[in-house]
């Protein structure tokens, strides 16, 4: 498990796109218990270990995850997170070049939880909610682009069900469209940076976690 940043308020972890953040049907370890189980280890705490999950990311998704350590860090970024005051910048790899360099996107989304996706429509819908990101593209390989993304709202699998929308899926999510799957079974989306004042310290921290290893996206970590 990568540590990104850690006190005694908020942990931070790079995210691998195999892990889910709290547990499920699959009956998994989640990410939650492993790191509640890496502070007892580490700071031999008897009896149970204070963790909070501040936010999700996909199973198939990997980078940036925070974990609070206490509950008034917890109440305090829930409330950040609620009020759009912490910056997340993502990276996606796509096949297809959007028709603009950069764009903000806005659809209405409805989730169908039987299916566990999303769908993404140009005018409200019955039960949509309203979903806006903006992107830009900021590299090119021979067959793949990388696209920088800013979420304006955290709407169930957003970025992949917007930038399929407008015929860019994510690499290796065949939920969403794309033709073959990402020999690691995730996807390549990533959460490249966190950036928030501290709730408790009151200063900016920014957090940024590497992609997973692989060729396209060590090429790209090395050109941009």
């Amino acid at each position: 498990m990568e540590i990104l940043y850690e006190d005694n308020h908020i942990i931070a972890i790079n995210k691998n796109n195999s892990d889910i953040v709290q547990g499920d049907k699959t009956g998994d370890e989640p990410l939650s218990e492993k790191v509640r189980s890496y502070i007892k280890d580490k700071y031999n705490k008897p009896g149970n270990v204070y963790i909070g999950v501040t936010h999700r990311l996909d199973r198939p998704v990997s980078g940036v995850l925070m974990f609070a350590r206490t509950s008034k860090a917890l109440t305090r970024l829930n409330k950040m997170f609620q009020e759009s005051e912490i910056k997340k910048a993502y990276w996606a790899i796509v096949k297809n070049k959007p028709q603009s360099d950069s764009e903000t996107l806005k659809h209405y989304i409805v989730r169908n939880q039987k299916m566990n996706k999303s769908f993404a429509y140009d005018k409200e819908m019955k039960n949509s909610k309203l979903a806006s990101l903006s992107y830009k593209l900021i590299a090119s390989a021979d067959n793949y682009f990388l696209l920088e993304i800013d979420l304006h709202t955290g709407r169930h699998h957003q970025i992949r069900c917007q930038l399929a929308k407008i015929g860019c899926p994510v690499k290796g999510d065949l939920k969403y469209g794309f033709s073959r799957s990402n020999p690691d079974g995730g996807i390549s989306l990533h959460s490249r940076k966190t950036e928030f004042l501290h709730p408790v310290k009151k200063e900016i921290l920014e957090i940024v976690a590497d992609p997973p290893k692989d060729s396209l996206w060590d090429y790209f970590l090395s050109i941009v």
